[in-house]
């Protein structure tokens, strides 16, 4: 878990350095410098200066991963973590390490973390087709395009402006909710996850990706 979680800030600390000829990034050596020293700060600056690289990937569940790291390094005295978490941080860093840096991480996983990893891999193609939808309906109505904030709001956004009829919304939301539970290692997540749910997950980013490319 420690040292997933200090590739995690290694990576974010690497893509946020990157010369802007690379990057397009517009942040200054003192900002850089100032975030470089808080963990938060990091995940902070990454939404700010990068959200188009944060596709399937929620912040707020690798923050709470950092405390429960931080929870084991600081207060450990034989504190111990649960196999499956240990495992779903390490894919949730393969998803980030691979939106920043364009290529994935070489490994040989279980079965179980690879289905796992299948999922949230298509799971970011499906929130970034949702990106694009949305941006291209605003884009049409006039309004000053912007990214989500979440899944929930793109789906509201998307159907409001007649992208996506009233059933269209129903099984993402239902198919996020098992990716929520995945995410933070809930109780039974293995049992809800299955090839045939990783398919439907791919279904729906090949018909918001055709979606949004019309």
């Amino acid at each position: 878990m420690i040292s997933i979680d200090n590739a995690v800030e290694l990576m974010a600390k690497t893509y946020l350095g990157l010369p802007k000829r690379v990057t397009g990034l517009a942040i200054t050596r003192k900002e850089l410098q100032d975030v470089g020293e808080s963990f938060p700060a990091l995940l902070d600056a990454l939404e700010l200066h990068a959200p188009e690289r944060l596709d399937g990937v929620d912040l707020g569940v690798i923050e709470w991963y950092h405390r429960l790291r931080n929870e084991l390094y600081h207060q450990g005295n034989g504190l111990t973590v649960e196999r499956d978490k240990v495992e779903i941080y390490a894919e949730l860093a393969n998803v980030l390490f691979t939106n920043l840096f364009g290529f994935a991480v070489v490994e040989d996983p279980s079965r179980k973390t690879e289905l796992l990893g299948e999922f949230l891999a298509a799971w970011a193609d499906v929130e970034r087709g949702l990106r694009a939808l949305v941006d291209r309906g605003v884009d049409k109505l006039g309004q000053q395009a912007r990214r989500p904030i979440n899944l929930l709001e793109g789906l509201s956004l998307a159907h409001k402006n007649h992208l996506f009829d009233a059933a269209q919304p129903r099984e993402l939301e239902q198919l996020r909710a098992v990716r929520n539970r995945a995410a933070h290692g809930e109780p039974g997540w293995e049992s809800l996850l299955t090839q045939d749910m990783v398919k439907r997950v791919r279904y729906w980013a090949d018909q918001l990706r055709g979606v949004g490319a019309a």
